[in-house]
């Protein structure tokens, strides 16, 4: 696929490079080995594959859900330096 000087400046400036010339060649060349091996992937033949999403059959395991009391809010608030309202209280971040 062919790439255009203007589409890969358009890039840039899109994300914000500063490019010099000798480097719109290079980056014009890498997306296009970029985009023809993409081309290349898009093609590949998939009729009579199945659906996988490892190699080496591995899945998930779920478990269930359970909630647990590890830790009181007092206790917590033990380590707080300030506490207010039963909340750590911490300095202004933000003006």
């Amino acid at each position: 696929m062919q790439v255009s000087k203007e589409e890969i400046l358009h890039i840039a400036k899109l994300a914000d490079l500063n490019l010099k010339d000798d480097e719109v060649q290079k980056y014009r060349e890498n997306l296009e080995e970029i985009l023809n091996y993409a081309n290349i992937v898009n093609n590949a033949p998939i009729e009579g594959l199945e659906e996988t999403i490892s190699g080496d059959n591995t899945y998930n395991v779920f478990r269930k859900d359970e909630i647990k009391q590890t830790t009181t809010r007092e206790e917590l608030l033990q380590n707080a330096p300030e506490q207010q309202n039963g909340m750590f209280k911490i300095p202004k971040v933000i003006n």
